[in-house]
């Protein structure tokens, strides 16, 4: 014979375990709240986007050049405010509210470029997965960047992602320049590509 129980006992064995729950959510957002202060104090950057793999990338003193993953502030411009907005890209620290955000150098100083909706060029070799998309996922027109074949100046680079074709990057932005770009960061530990 199943045995009952008065209803306030039963309300009382119900917050037992709802305590219990948010006790221990609260300790997990602190506790990855507290690793990632702790993981930037170190240099060490996580990254959660499709851009680059999923991972933990270290900072190093190291020079900017093709192949390299940087760490930059975006240009304060119409664009990233869009992305920002549009949620392309993380609010953060850098001027207009903008995230930090990590790419992969396809091109530098004396390189040739040149992009349209066809894709990226560099050096006469067409760059995979880097036509342009007219249309974000909710239907939104994306910007449709132009540049005639060029080549860049000292302080200009071209920064993708060469993972994910329905990355916000070059293709929507344009070249960076060389203040707007904080560090160079190395894989350290990544599971996705």
């Amino acid at each position: 014979r199943a045995v009952r129980y008065p209803a306030r006992m039963k309300a009382k064995f119900m917050r037992k375990p709802i305590k219990i729950l948010a006790v221990l959510i609260l300790t997990m957002s602190v506790s990855v709240f507290v690793l990632s202060i702790g993981a930037r104090v170190s240099g060490i950057y996580i990254n959660t986007t499709p851009s680059l793999p999923v991972g933990f990338y270290k900072v190093v003193d190291e020079a900017i050049v093709s192949g390299a993953y940087v760490a930059f502030c975006p240009p304060q411009n119409a664009v990233f405010d869009m992305a920002r907005d549009r949620s392309y890209i993380n609010r953060g620290d850098c001027p207009g509210g903008y995230g930090l955000l990590l790419k992969r150098v396809f091109a530098q100083s004396g390189d040739t470029v040149s992009i349209d909706q066809a894709g990226i060029i560099v050096n006469g070799e067409h760059l995979p997965n880097s036509a342009q998309l007219t249309a974000d996922a909710e239907g939104h027109a994306l910007p449709q960047y132009h540049l005639d074949q060029r080549v860049l100046d000292d302080f200009e680079y071209l920064l993708l992602s060469d993972v994910n074709p329905q990355s916000f990057d070059a293709r929507y932005f344009g070249l960076i320049a060389r203040d707007q770009i904080q560090k160079v960061v190395r894989p350290v530990f990544t599971w996705s590509h």
